[in-house]
Formats: C-alpha cells, sequence, structure tokens
C-alpha cells in the first residue's frame, strides 16, 4: 500500500538519474533485498514511476528499502530526506556514531541494546527496522578515530543520574550499580559460551539470540553503574567482545544493517578498554564483512587498520589472523600478488606461535586448519582451483564437531574446487556432505554457499546427480530467512 504525496517526487526522481537506475532497475533491486528480509514485494516500474511522478510513499520497509538500493549503487547511506521519503518512519541512526567522548559511548552503545528490544517486541528486532542500511563508507570514521586514539585517558564512572528503567538491573531494584570485577567475569562466561554454541549451530540458533538480551538485561545497566578505571576498562572490553559477538551472528544470520551498528559499538567500546589486539579483531569482523559484501578495497583498508596498530603488541597468531583476512580482502579485490604475500605472512606468523604464548580467548577458533580455510577461498575468489584443492584437504582433514558452521562451508568451497577442476562427481558428493551439514545449523551464510554452488552447477542441470542434489537442497533454500 501507499499514501499520496503533494505532487511529484522530485527528489527521488533526481537521485535515481544521478545513480543511473532506471525504474524497473529499481523495482528489482528493492524486491531483491525485501526477499533476503522474508518480505515478498511484488513492485515493478509502474509502482516506480507512481512514487516519483505523483508522489506515492510505499508503507512499511520499503522506503528504507529503497533507500538502501540506491544506496549500494551510490556506494554511500543515503538519508530518507535525500530522496522526498523522510515523511515515513526514519531508519534510526542508533549504533552508527563513534564518539570521542567515553560517556557518550555509553549511551550510544545502550541505546543500540535498548533498540533491538524494542524492535523484537513489535516483532522482527534490529534486523527490521533497521532494514537494508548498510552501507561500507559508515566505517571510516570508526576506523581513522580508532587509529588516531585506540584507548580513553581514564573510563572512570560515578553513576550519580537516574538509569533508565529499561536497563536497570532487575536486582536494584532500578539504582545504578557499583560494579566489581565479579560482574565482569559473568560478561566473559556469558561471551565464552555464546563462541561456543555460534560455532556449532550458526549466528541463527535460538542460543545465539540471547547475547543481545544479555547486553541488555547485564552489560547495559553495568556500563551505566559505578566503577573504578581498572574495572571500568575490563568491563568495557567484556562488553565489547559480547557486542562484536552479536554483530558477528547478525552477519551470519544475513543482517548485514545489524552486524554494521554492532560492530562499530564494539570498536568504540575496545577503545574504551585500551585493548588494542580486541580493537583489531573488531576491525578484523568489519573488514570480513566489507569483503563479503563485495568491497575488496575497503576490506584490505579495514584489516590493515587492525595490523597497524598491533604491531609490537599483539600475539603472533593475533598476527596471523590479521594478515589472513587480509589476504581475502586482497584475494576479493582479484590482487593475486597482494593476497599471496599476506598469506605467506600469514603462516609465518602462525608458525612462529607457541602454546605458551598469551593469546587472547576470543582467538581460540583459530588454527592451522582455519588458515587452510581461508587460504582455499582465497584462492576461490582469484579462480585457482588446484590451490582450493590443496588447502581445502588440509582444511577437512580433521573435522570437528565444535565448529560445525566451519566444516560445512568448506565442504561447499571443496565442491566449488572439483567442480572447477572438471570433477562432476565429486562436487556433487562434497556438496551432499555440505547439505547434510547445513540442516543441523541455522546459518543464512552456509546457505549462500549453497546458492552459489547451485548457480555454478546450471550448466549441468539436466544431469542426475545434480538433479538430485538440487532437490536436497530445496528445503533449506526455501527455509524462512
Amino acid at each position: 500500500m501507499s499514501r499520496e504525496q503533494r505532487g511529484p517526487n522530485e527528489k527521488l526522481g533526481t537521485v535515481l538519474a544521478l545513480a543511473g537506475i532506471s525504474n524497473a532497475g529499481l523495482a528489482r533491486r528493492v524486491n531483491d533485498l525485501g526477499a533476503q528480509r522474508g518480505l515478498t514485494l511484488r513492485y515493478d516500474k509502474t509502482s516506480v514511476a507512481r512514487w516519483v511522478s505523483k508522489g506515492m510513499v510505499p508503507q512499511g520497509a520499503a522506503p528504507h528499502l529503497i533507500a538502501a538500493a540506491i544506496g549500494q549503487k551510490l556506494g554511500r547511506p543515503v538519508p530518507l530526506h535525500e530522496i522526498g521519503l523522510a515523511d515515513a518512519d526514519p531508519a534510526p541512526e542508533v549504533g552508527l556514531a563513534f564518539p570521542r567522548d567515553v560517556g557518550a559511548a555509553v549511551k550510544s552503545a545502550t541505546e543500540l541494546y535498548r533498540l533491538d528490544l524494542a524492535g523484537r517486541r513489535a516483532g522482527g528486532g534490529i534486523w527490521q527496522s533497521l532494514a537494508g542500511s548498510f552501507a561500507v563508507s559508515a566505517y571510516a570514521t570508526p576506523a581513522s578515530r580508532w587509529l588516531i586514539t585506540p584507548a580513553d585517558s581514564s573510563v572512570a564512572r560515578d553513576a550519580s543520574h537516574d538509569v533508565p528503567r529499561d536497563v536497570a538491573h532487575p536486582d536494584d531494584g532500578g539504582a545504578p550499580m557499583k560494579v566489581g570485577h565479579s560482574d565482569v567475569l559473568k560478561l566473559r562466561e556469558a561471551a565464552e559460551d555464546a563462541r561456543r554454541w555460534d560455532s556449532k549451530y550458526g549466528g541463527g540458533d535460538w542460543r545465539s539470540s540471547m547475547v543481545p538480551e544479555c547486553l541488555r538485561v547485564e552489560a547495559a545497566p553495568l556500563l551505566l553503574g559505578s566503577y573504578s578505571d581498572e574495572v571500568g576498562r575490563a568491563l568495557f572490553g567484556a562488553s565489547a567482545e559480547l557486542t562484536r559477538l552479536a554483530g558477528w551472528m547478525a552477519f551470519d544470520t544475513g543482517q548485514q544493517e545489524a552486524a554494521q551498528r554492532y560492530y562499530i559499538q564494539a570498536l568504540r567500546l575496545a577503545r574504551a578498554a585500551a585493548d588494542v589486539p580486541l580493537g583489531g579483531y573488531v576491525l578484523a569482523s568489519m573488514s570480513l564483512q566489507a569483503t563479503y559484501r563485495g568491497f575488496g578495497d575497503e576490506g584490505v583498508d579495514l584489516a590493515q587498520a587492525a595490523l597497524e596498530r598491533n604491531r609490537g603488541l599483539a600475539t603472533a597468531r593475533t598476527m596471523s589472523f590479521f594478515r589472513l583476512v587480509e589476504a581475502r580482502a586482497h584475494a576479493r579485490a582479484h590482487d593475486a600478488q597482494a593476497a599471496g604475500a599476506a598469506l605467506r605472512a600469514a603462516e609465518g606468523w602462525l608458525e612462529r606461535a607457541r602454546d605458551g604464548d598469551n593469546d587472547p580467548s576470543w582467538l581460540g577458533f583459530y588454527s592451522y586448519d582455519r588458515f587452510a580455510a581461508d587460504a582455499a577461498e582465497c584462492y576461490r575468489d582469484l579462480k585457482a582451483p588446484r590451490q582450493v584443492r590443496r588447502f581445502t584437504e588440509q582444511a577437512l582433514s580433521r573435522p570437528t564437531e565444535e565448529f560445525v558452521r566451519s566444516h560445512g562451508l568448506r565442504l561447499v568451497v571443496s565442491a566449488v574446487a572439483e567442480l572447477e577442476s572438471g570433477n562432476l562427481d565429486a562436487a556433487c558428493e562434497q556438496g551432499t556432505r555440505a547439505l547434510e551439514v547445513a540442516g543441523r545449523i541455522s546459518s543464512a551464510r552456509t546457505t549462500e554457499y549453497v546458492r552459489d554452488l547451485l548457480h555454478r552447477l546450471e550448466p549441468y542441470g539436466d544431469e542426475p546427480r545434480v538433479v538430485e542434489l538440487r532437490e536436497r537442497a530445496r528445503p533449506l533454500l526455501m527455509a524462512p530467512a
């Protein structure tokens, strides 16, 4: 449904012309973005013509999807007022700020946590209320401010003001808390539990959805409480870990706009914690998201930002992971020479790592198996199937129940390598194994990998093995997002 404005929407027409998008092209992009969020939209070129020439305003999430579709083409965020749709419910800017002041940073993070609750009560959470507003350019200011000043001078807080009732701790009657190390320990334990569930069951598993709830109910009251500088640093670090996890889980379920906001707040919290390696880890997560979305050059910048501030600070294993993430971005940008150099550096750092190193707990997933898996994906993007097969064989040599999602992704990459090497039978066999894993987890990324494999198999669509694989995949591909 639509409602009518007064006269043509000249702003929308002007921006469409600037972006070089036709009416039919915009309709297609909006429908596709809606489908990614479980919405069935049937806009066409006539619908867009009405938006422009008659000033009709589509209802629901459509205005935000229109802004997102145009923003993707322009490579920057597009606010609703720029396209004459500001009368629609505006997409909140919550979570996109990277404040210089620590107090403002606490406010920015806790507002994001509360927004997620309000959205979920309305049905869909931040994933729905912020639909379609991802823009890689939103990472520019957070990355540059973190590079300039990776730590705040002091984070001690005296909570003498009132705390909003919906973030007050349930055990203290709404009064600000006096935070101690035991409170921080509970957050770290929650983060460790969430990491295990995410690796085993995917970001869409119901247990993973408890992370945003933990941020609202547990982390927010603590951040708004009273604490010394020492306790505060630890609190900001634990909150940053949980916030990054919320972002990672949103990323894994295909909710890129929510992930972006969580990542930005996680980086700001890591700065308050004066935890440079953790800040690098958040930047690496941002880099992986940018790379996954097709922004290889921006992914390189974010990975290199993680590396730059961690020289001489992070452990060898941590530096190896950052160089691996850089390699992924170079490969997506089709720079084979730079990707190869980054992979060699990552392997070199990994060889220097020792069991006695003081590696951060959040890096427990990273081993040679993970290095080999990402190296295989680099060579997949560089269209080098022989190298893909070599690294994938190493990555699959030790399947584990602890990292189920990773195992499924590796199987799909292996299937692609077999297909590009001309081994259709082996490709279908690995694809079948990947589907078995995908059926056990809730991960939009895994589904997209399977979808990509089936797309690559389309030239062999009449082959019985491919028909069977496609039928096996149907329940997965038809499942709601």
